[in-house]
């Protein structure tokens, strides 16, 4: 009778994951008690907070249908794995206090990708995941402003920083490290360093997940992220415009080409719905995302509309995640932090931080 049930949940598909509960290995104990009931125990790589009842749902429901006298007992956890980074540098190993690093990049400016990197890590944390965003634009910081950071990090060893606190997320940036009116007039090398030393030298203190907030382009910065860090995965975000899809092809490749997984692309401004008289319309083109995603071979996590609101609530220091959690654009950046996690779920996983080293004497 167990076997049958097992086969009968085995298939179940774990919504965002695209995954069976069988191919994800997500069974973790099932066990079928005297009295007719089942105690089910599932392990979900993915923050999962506002799926639980949705599984748990579906589950009662297949089990219903196949075995109308068994009462489900459920506990799904999120258990969420350390996944292989670039495979471009042998030497490189995943963060110790990260288990994975999410580049968030485009290939042009004014796109909104800083706005859509703290709006994706604080749908992370409301699906239940432990993140952290690392503002890796030197030149010209923005999680400062929009997460509302006051003061500067501190240190309790006197060699590296605690980050900074805010809405739940631990963040590090420049921003909170120089006077918000003082340029960054470095090169190319200072550069690269101050980057290495902001993700090495800040006490994340076991995350889930680490946004990295990359500048524009495809120059050094991004250079060092693919060579010396250990990257999960990346999120190209454009807009629909022609010139921009351009510039995030570009960066498309880049991160293709070391090696590192596209996990999805973001569409910013995607159509515009008229406040006064509610006519929508596609002012930047139309579906430009959607093509690019196609012809990749990525997702297109998310389509979001030109809002005044996104804007107002960043730069208030209020991101709308964390302003409006239960307001349409807080659900369109939730649906597309799950996508991004289902699909990192799908990668391969680092197992070596859990075996343990090997004297020879």
């Amino acid at each position: 009778m167990i076997e049958k049930i097992k086969n009968s949940l085995a298939h179940y598909q774990i919504p965002f994951m695209g995954l069976s509960l069988q191919e994800a290995k997500a069974i973790k104990a099932c066990e079928l008690l005297d009295n007719g009931q089942l105690q089910l125990l599932l392990h979900i790589d993915m923050p999962c907070h506002s799926l639980a009842t949705h599984i748990e749902m579906e589950l009662r429901e297949l089990l219903a249908t196949h075995h109308p006298s068994i009462q489900l007992k459920i506990n799904i956890q999120k258990h969420i794995a350390v996944h292989k980074v670039q495979s471009s540098n042998a030497q490189l190993k995943p963060h110790k206090q990260v288990k994975n690093i999410i580049a968030v990049a485009s290939g042009k400016g004014g796109v909104g990708k800083s706005t859509t990197t703290v709006n994706l890590a604080l749908a992370l944390q409301a699906e239940g995941a432990s993140v952290g965003i690392l503002d890796a634009d030197i030149y010209g910081p923005s999680q400062g402003m929009m997460l509302d950071l006051k003061g500067r990090p501190d240190t309790r060893d006197g060699q590296t920083m605690e980050p900074l606190e805010s809405y739940g997320l631990k963040v590090n940036s420049m921003a909170v490290l120089v006077n918000q009116e003082q340029p960054m007039i470095w090169r190319g090398p200072m550069v690269s360093s101050a980057l290495e030393q902001l993700l090495n030298e800040t006490q994340w203190r076991e995350l889930d997940y680490l946004l990295i907030d990359l500048p524009p382009g495809t120059g050094d910065i991004q250079l060092t992220m693919s060579q010396k860090i250990p990257i999960s995965g990346a999120v190209i975000v454009t807009t629909p415009q022609d010139i921009a899809l351009m510039d995030a092809q570009r960066g498309l490749k880049m991160f293709e080409e070391v090696n590192v997984p596209v996990l999805g692309i973001i569409e910013n401004m995607s159509t515009h719905i008229c406040t006064q008289c509610g006519h929508e319309e596609h002012i930047f083109g139309e579906g430009g995302a959607q093509s690019m995603a196609e012809k990749s071979g990525s997702l297109l996590l998310a389509s979001l509309p030109l809002d005044i609101n996104i804007r107002q609530q960043a730069d208030r220091g209020k991101p709308i995640v964390a302003s409006d959690p239960e307001g349409d654009i807080a659900l369109i950046y939730r649906a597309a932090a799950l996508r991004m996690c289902g699909q990192l779920a799908r990668r391969p996983k680092d197992f070596r931080a859990s075996f343990g080293n090997i004297v020879i004497k």
